[in-house]
């Protein structure tokens, strides 16, 4: 491995208190692929300016506590604009330079409707508890204020498990975490993974496995009410955004490749459901779920296992499939004699696409990559980062700060300066009447003007977030993250993918579950979501029978908002941009985050063709210590150079070596 400067290291100086020096290689405003790029600039030696008009890291990546959630829902409610800090910012635009004026506002999200099914009332003078002991993933800028952290708060994640089982006996002993330093504990890598991958894929290791079932029938669901949801508002960790992390996927490669896992613990999804005649059922999905299942004959066994075995290597038989090409998916299933139970399993459930839309190809990729992420980390193909997905971009804003970025919470980004002459954009002014130059300006698409975005056509993603007081299928275990794929009613809608989290995750409190319902907009998230949640739960109304009320678990409190999908809008159609400004889109409605990891490779090669994406970190002992930073320590020891050893990164005492410390002892 190159050996790295403790300059490259540790970033070019203190920058930590003055925001508006420059000129930065590198200014971004965003969230998660502009939160990978940061890391990926700042690793590579780059100057960088992270900035975010919110109070909040994330931005619609983030996730929040209860309380956290409703000062959201109201601040979305009002759409309140950004108020001007500084009137007289004109003064610091030349006569050769024009601007481009960015949003005062965020109109990504709209269509916010909350609804409490308990006693609101009650709840008025309740206040929340304390908060739980979770590591608080960045909160310094610099690699000095990474130095300066305490010692609670840079103890690695794992290390604060044991006190929430303290607190919360029972809770966390049927978690299956995909750890990063329990070296006793099961490595996460599958058999047949190849050795090369071996030493850097030990980085995410498999908490312990979840107790054996239960014999005994499982216990009447506690009651809860809003009002405990309230006081325990801080066990919750709600995302905007649902999704689930492919144990094969580009992000969780990104993870392993760049040692931000480490930063991070998962849990394995623990089953597929699917929806089918009016009922929830799990769907088999290993060799060892089919042969086990007892909802599948022996013929409709050996079926799927065919099928299967096919999809994995159909690119070897063409003959099978290329008479269909034109086809859709579903067609084409129903050709290879299946079972209509088995086509549902594939389409809904393991390829998990659209029946009208995808074609033959698309489904066969999608059929083989969910079998090739089976059996890596778990029976199924999917990760969940413990305390929800707000926790990935931390993550990477943690790694730009340890090689020098800076990140700056409400700081939000009056307009861009762009030069007549050249067309490109020399700096950025903020609403505190600072001008930032850079060579480089990487922004969200929420942060352009209408003006820039007239002739962008956008896509919405429904959104609810449902807090219920049992499992959509109850099973001896409690503890279980399933995804259920619900189909559509009516030909030409899409169908909803349902994610619901136990309190395992640390997204909720004990005795509650957490579900996220997606898909992609015709109407508002309410029309296009409230059928499906009448369908699996119950929501207290009058309408709805004793019976129902008995079988279907209750929804305490709900939320329905619609959320903009720019990821399939081209560069070409923002107006006026300059060359070196690069937008990066929002969430989108796909299951994975394989579009935000692709934005950000490709934006950052644009940049720094000649320089490796995120590469993995350096050891303590390939890093080359400057003269002016040893220098000091030699004089407090002796005079002659020749008595003081080159120090470790164990032993030095500099501010940049403490964080070098500090950074290697997580691991």
């Amino acid at each position: 491995m190159p050996r790295v400067s403790l300059a490259q290291r540790a970033g070019q100086g203190n920058r930590s208190c003055a925001v508006c020096r420059g000129p930065w290689h590198v200014v971004v405003a965003g969230c998660l692929p502009e939160s990978i790029i940061a890391a990926a600039c700042a690793r590579s030696g780059q100057s960088v300016l992270h900035v975010d008009s919110r109070n909040y890291y994330g931005g619609n990546w983030a996730s929040f506590s209860f309380s956290g959630l409703l000062s959201w829902i109201k601040e979305n409610q009002q759409k309140t604009d950004i108020s001007d800090e500084c009137e007289d910012w004109r003064k610091l635009i030349l006569e050769n330079e024009e601007v481009i004026s960015l949003s005062k506002k965020d109109r990504t999200i709209q269509h916010v409707e909350d609804f409490c099914f308990g006693d609101q009332d009650s709840a008025e003078d309740v206040e929340e508890a304390g908060a739980l002991p979770k590591l608080p993933i960045f909160r310094a800028s610099g690699a000095e204020g990474v130095a300066q952290e305490s010692e609670k708060e840079s103890l690695p994640m794992e290390s604060a498990l044991p006190e929430m089982e303290s607190q919360e006996p029972g809770k966390a002993t049927d978690t299956e975490t995909a750890s990063a330093e329990e070296g006793n504990e099961t490595e996460i890598t599958s058999q047949n993974e190849s050795s090369d991958h071996t030493a850097s894929e030990s980085a995410l290791e498999l908490g312990k496995t979840e107790g054996a079932p239960s014999e005994m029938s499982p216990q009447e669901p506690k009651k809860i009410t809003y009002s405990q949801v309230v006081r325990e508002g801080r066990r919750f960790n709600i995302d905007l955004v649902s999704k689930l992390l492919y144990s094969r996927g580009l992000l969780i490669d990104l993870l392993i490749k760049s040692n931000v896992s480490r930063y991070a613990e998962f849990k394995n999804a623990t089953r597929i459901l699917a929806f089918r005649e009016g009922k929830v059922e799990q769907v088999p999905c290993s060799r060892a779920d089919v042969f086990n299942s007892r909802q599948l004959t022996m013929v409709e066994k050996r079926m799927l296992m065919k099928f299967l075995t096919f999809c994995l290597d159909y690119e070897q038989h063409p003959d099978e499939y290329q008479d269909y090409e034109n086809s859709t998916f579903a067609q084409f299933l129903r050709t290879r004699q299946l079972t209509p139970s088995l086509q549902h399993f594939i389409l809904h459930s393991i390829a998990m696409v659209s029946e009208t839309e995808c074609s033959t190809l698309e489904g066969l990729q999608a059929t083989k990559k969910f079998l090739q992420c089976l059996g890596r980390y778990g029976n199924t193909p999917f990760l969940f980062p413990l305390y929800g997905q707000g926790e990935i971009p931390q993550c990477f804003c943690r790694l730009c700060a340890v090689f020098g970025g800076i990140y700056c919470l409400r700081h939000p980004v009056r307009c861009l300066v762009v030069d007549k002459e050249s067309g490109r954009c020399k700096a950025i002014v903020d609403h505190f009447g600072q001008r930032i130059s850079a060579n480089y300006f990487i922004v969200e698409d929420s942060y352009l003007s209408e003006s820039v975005c007239t002739n962008v056509s956008y896509r919405q993603i429904s959104r609810a977030v449902l807090i219920t007081d049992r499992s959509v299928l109850n099973t001896d275990s409690e503890q279980q993250v399933s995804i259920l794929t619900v189909p559509p009613e009516e030909p030409g809608k899409p169908a909803v993918c349902v994610i619901e989290l136990c309190s395992s995750t640390m997204t909720c409190m004990k005795d509650t579950y957490l579900v996220h319902l997606t898909c992609p907009s015709t109407k508002t998230a309410r029309e296009d979501l409230e059928p499906v949640v009448q369908k699996l739960f119950h929501l207290n109304t009058e309408k709805e029978t004793e019976n129902e009320e008995l079988e279907k678990p209750g929804v305490l409190w709900a939320v329905y908002f619609n959320m903009r999908d720019s990821s399939g809008v081209d560069r070409n159609s923002y107006e006026g941009l300059p060359s070196n400004v690069y937008v990066c889109s929002g969430p989108d409605s796909a299951l994975g985050n394989d579009c935000a990891v692709k934005q950000a490779e490709t934006i950052f090669q644009e940049m720094f063709p000649a320089e490796e994406f995120c590469p993995p970190p350096p050891n303590p002992e390939d890093i080359i210590y400057d003269e002016d930073e040893i220098a000091p320590e030699e004089s407090e020891v002796s005079n002659s150079p020749e008595t003081k050893p080159e120090p470790s990164a164990e032993e030095s005492s500099s501010g940049g070596s403490t964080a070098v410390k500090k950074e290697d002892n997580e691991e």
